[in-house]
């Protein structure tokens, strides 16, 4: 069954290309020129080529058959086929007829046939090829009338039977003649048939636009025509038969300057359409999903079909090659005008696709410096695939400026690869320092701000590049020529690659700076109280030999503290906000409520949790079952007020232990409030 679908889409596409690539040809036609070649030949006198408007209506009538063509439904598309195959091969067995009587014409030999060799091998022959003929007819078109399809073996019966040759030429054309009536006849049974398949299927598009909408019918076409593929096969046949032409017509093999000057031109002469165009662009997308995939398949095997089965890339570099075509009018150049432009085009296309590949690999990398996988062939493809995205963009950038004059365009192309080979470098300068950490006994514990130092070089050298580019198109646009054009992209490229890229920065440099003065703020924990803890960091589940303390008493390393409140300003564990309560909004000037002077002198006293197994004096112990404070916080209710109600409060044990006790720990673990909006705070006595 699976082989019986994948034949049906295999002949769905390859069915439906002859009518793009009639279309094609429809529109390289120019009807007018063609109408005056046919007037200096010597078809002038025929009547049939006298009058221009019949080239018209063979235009306009080609171009309603091939769209006939490509949009039949895949049944109908074979049926039409076979019939059409079934015209071939009755036109096969004129062919042979015809010629049989030409050659016994030619012999002049009026004989029975067994008693001249040579006579007796053309009358098998024939009869060998007619048999098939029929045979072959009568399979396509499923009947057992054999005879429908055996009248061009009229001539060999009446040599058989010793008929003159003059009357089998006679017999001959009365058997054409007959075959012509079979397909006229034919023809006339089925003349309603195109109407009524183009009222069923307006029929079908009514409905379906009525109930789904005109995007919907287009998606229907879209994936029942399989247009990418089908164009890019279309392409693919183009662009064979013109290499294919080109090596039939030499003798001498080319030299490697030629083979790239051919691939060009070839590439240039087969986008010279629309069809054309977006034949190849289809085809670029098709080729950068497989150099996309091959690059995940290289890195992580099969696991990345198995994380990623979609792989839906590509369609980027596709739709970048038609907007500049477009925008360049790539189609209405010359041929040799056309290989120029496609090479600059082809360059960005090939930038972009090792961006893309820079995209997939980056994460990979250093997931893999990351982790403690030991695999050296997993290692050696992460390197190599590093160390090419490094060389060849730069490759790639020295031999465009070996073949065309530097200016602005070329500028921002070049710019492209600068920046992969720049983005590749930053990564495998963590990828190392994530390595020597791992072979290190000790992590390191700056290691956070060495690799905020390196992004921030590379991604400076990357604004740097950025900002000559349109420092260079600034300058070439006020002492050159100013285009309009020029001038949007220079403005395009200010904001985009300059504006935004600082901001980002900046942004970056804001949080990280807040991040640091919020841990500096905080309190450092002596040893005894680390020995007291005796814990693990909640967020690297690392032993800890220093720490901070927040003000809900938790206990983190500063460096993986830090790196939380990039994200959020909030405790990992009870998410309290690690503010003062006067910074935030909504209270005002609101004074937090102080605990009694014995809770001050137990936190004095008490710096930090108590190990459990440590024994408590009478009446100041924590009741069983009051659990964790995080737990408390999350399931702790909100009066009209925004102030906590003690009846309602799960963990509100003052009823059973007494004041004292309840602000000792209100003390110990930080002071928490609700504000009307429900924003949970904390504050430090």
């Amino acid at each position: 069954m699976a082989a019986k679908e994948r034949l049906e889409a295999v002949l769905n596409v390859a069915l439906r290309v002859p009518s793009i690539m009639l279309l094609d040809v429809l529109y390289r036609w120019d009807v007018s020129s063609f109408f005056q070649q046919i007037q200096r030949s010597s078809l002038s006198s025929n009547p049939l080529f006298q009058y221009k408007y019949l080239a018209l209506n063979m235009h306009y009538a080609g171009y309603i058959l091939s769209v006939v063509l490509l949009t039949l439904p895949r049944q109908h598309l074979v049926q039409l086929y076979l019939y059409f195959l079934t015209a071939l091969l009755l036109y096969a067995g004129h062919q042979i007829s015809r010629d049989y009587v030409r050659s016994e014409l030619e012999s002049a030999y009026e004989g029975p046939m067994y008693l001249e060799p040579l006579s007796m091998n053309r009358f098998t022959t024939a009869l060998i090829g007619q048999l098939v003929v029929c045979t072959l007819c009568s399979c396509v078109m499923k009947t057992k009338q054999i005879w429908l399809f055996s009248a061009h073996m009229l001539p060999l019966l009446a040599r058989l039977c010793l008929v003159p040759l003059e009357t089998i030429v006679i017999i001959n054309k009365f058997a054409m003649i007959f075959t012509g009536l079979e397909v006229l006849y034919f023809l006339g049974s089925n003349l309603l048939v195109p109407y009524n398949l183009a009222k069923s299927a307006y029929r079908e598009l009514v409905q379906v636009v009525e109930v789904y909408g005109l995007l919907a019918l287009g998606m229907s076409l879209w994936n029942q025509l399989v247009v990418p593929v089908l164009f890019m096969v279309f392409w693919l046949v183009l662009f064979a038969l013109q290499i294919y032409s080109y090596f039939s017509t030499r003798d001498q093999p080319a030299s490697r300057e030629r083979l790239l000057f051919l691939f060009l031109t070839s590439i240039a002469e087969c986008c010279s359409t629309p069809y054309s165009l977006l034949g190849l662009v289809f085809t670029v997308s098709f080729v950068a999903l497989g150099v996309l995939t091959l690059c995940k398949f290289y890195l992580q095997g099969y696991r990345a079909f198995v994380n990623d089965p979609a792989m839906n890339r590509g369609m980027t570099e596709g739709v970048t090659l038609l907007i500049l075509a477009v925008q360049t009018g790539l189609i209405e150049l010359q041929v040799v005008h056309r290989a120029f432009l496609l090479s600059i085009i082809l360059f960005i296309v090939v930038a972009s696709i090792l961006q893309s590949m820079l995209e997939i690999a980056d994460p990979i990398v250093l997931a893999l410096g990351a982790s403690r996988d030991k695999s050296l062939w997993k290692h050696f493809r992460a390197v190599s695939l590093c160390l090419f995205l490094l060389v060849f963009p730069a490759y790639m950038a020295y031999m465009i400026c070996q073949f065309f004059h530097m200016d602005f365009w070329l500028l921002i192309i070049i710019s492209s690869s600068i920046l992969t080979s720049l983005q590749v470098l930053g990564t495998l300068f963590i990828y190392v320092l994530f390595m020597v950490e791992e072979f290190r006994k000790e992590p390191v514990e700056n290691m956070d701000d060495v690799i905020y130092y390196v992004n921030g070089t590379y991604r400076l050298l990357e604004f740097l590049v950025a900002l000559c580019v349109v420092a260079y198109g600034v300058s070439e646009t006020i002492f050159g020529e100013w285009t309009v054009m020029g001038s949007m992209i220079i403005f395009v490229h200010s904001y985009y690659n300059v504006w935004l890229r600082a901001q980002l920065g900046w942004k970056s440099f804001l949080l990280r700076r807040d991040a640091v003065n919020k841990i500096k703020s905080l309190p450092i924990a002596t040893e005894e109280q680390l020995e007291r803890h005796n814990d693990i960091c909640a967020i690297c589940y690392q032993d800890m030999k220093s720490a901070v303390i927040t003000p809900c008493s938790h206990f983190f390393h500063a460096g993986c503290l830090k790196k939380w409140l990039y994200v959020q300003e909030t405790c990992p564990l009870c998410h309290c906000h690690l503010k003062n309560s006067s910074q935030l909004p909504g209270l005002g000037t609101e004074v937090a409520p102080q605990p009694p002077a014995a809770a001050e002198q137990n936190l004095v006293r008490q710096e930090g949790p108590e190990p459990p197994d440590r024994e408590r004096p009478p009446g100041t112990g924590v009741p069983e079952g009051s659990g964790d404070r995080s737990e408390c916080i999350v399931r702790r209710p909100e009066s009209q007020e925004g102030a906590l109600d003690p009846k309602e409060d799960p963990c509100g044990v003052e009823d059973e232990v007494g004041p004292v006790e309840s602000a000792e720990r209100r003390g110990a673990s930080g002071l928490e409030n609700v504000v009307p909006d429900g924003t949970q705070l904390s504050s430090e006595e």
